[in-house]
């Protein structure tokens, strides 16, 4: 299917009647057990676990409310992690085994809750480290090859019936995190088959981040592949969405220079640009 994203709309907002969805594809490859790089030796596949749980928690604040209230059930989310060993949906304990969960379920059902330590304000115009629980809904092993082509049909199948249901909402957004190639051939069609995915508000939105410890330059939403480094990054390039132009400026607004076209892609990113990434991509207009 051939689509323009600057004729959809893009603007529907979220509610309980109209929730949005989000999805994470999580490479579970044995190369995202080698380290991410900078401080301490956390291997990629830590760094990713603490990013995307910590995303989690932002989203049921976002989602919070009130206390009598509870949590708004304005997302439906997905985890899905893939390698040859593990396969499937990734959230643990009472979400083992749910391809898409409420962003209430998510609330309601973490799988443990760590302490760590954090700075927070004293009141004074300072901060002072205090002990927090933290709330932890899966950890990734990582074992085996990279099934990205199988992983993105078993999205496809997961978020067909997600769509059918829930015409009028904003359409659906995939982050793939990735390190590597895949193992069983060229995604390139299973993510434009991703990407056929409609609702009346527009098509899915397909982002792909590319994770490296390597000391090269990153590359942010590029609008061509000219200047990429290897045929793996303009493959990754083609698989990912033309960016529409609310989200080209929520990126610009943050001082990432995206033009015309920009695709929702970053190769050779670390694990501040994939905070960044799934922070910025995520932020959709709540009814209130």
């Amino acid at each position: 299917m051939s689509y323009s994203v600057e004729a959809m709309a893009y603007s529907a907002e979220i509610s309980r009647r109209n929730p949005g969805c989000i999805f994470f594809m999580i490479d579970q490859s044995t190369s995202m057990n080698l380290p991410m790089g900078g401080p301490g030796d956390e291997s990629r596949a830590e760094h990713l676990t603490i990013a995307i749980n910590r995303l989690l928690q932002e989203m049921v604040v976002r989602c919070t409310k009130s206390q009598d209230e509870g949590v708004r059930e304005y997302f439906d989310v997905g985890v899905f992690g893939y390698g040859s060993e593990q396969f499937g949906p990734a959230l643990g304990g009472d979400l083992a085994g749910k391809d898409l969960v409420s962003i209430r379920e998510v609330a309601e059902h973490p799988l443990r809750l760590e302490t760590v330590t954090r700075k927070i304000p004293n009141g004074r115009g300072g901060f002072v480290e205090a002990q927090v629980r933290f709330p932890v809904w899966f950890d990734l092993d990582a074992l085996g090859k990279t099934p990205m082509c199988e992983a993105m049909e078993h999205t496809y199948d997961i978020l067909k019936p997600w769509v059918d249901r829930n015409a009028t909402s904003f359409p659906p957004l995939i982050f793939n995190i990735t390190d590597g190639e895949a193992s069983d051939g060229d995604p390139r069609e299973p993510a434009a088959k991703l990407r056929s995915l409609e609702t009346e508000d527009g098509a899915a939105l397909l982002f792909n981040v590319h994770l490296s410890s390597i000391e090269e330059p990153p590359v942010h939403y590029p609008s061509s592949s000219k200047g990429l480094a290897d045929d793996y990054a303009k493959q990754l390039y083609e698989m990912s969405s033309v960016m529409p132009g609310a989200f080209r400026d929520r990126f610009a607004e943050e001082g990432y220079k995206v033009e015309e076209n920009a695709r929702a892609f970053v190769f050779n990113a670390d694990i501040g640009d994939v905070v960044q990434c799934l922070d910025i991509g995520t932020r959709l207009k709540m009814r209130r």
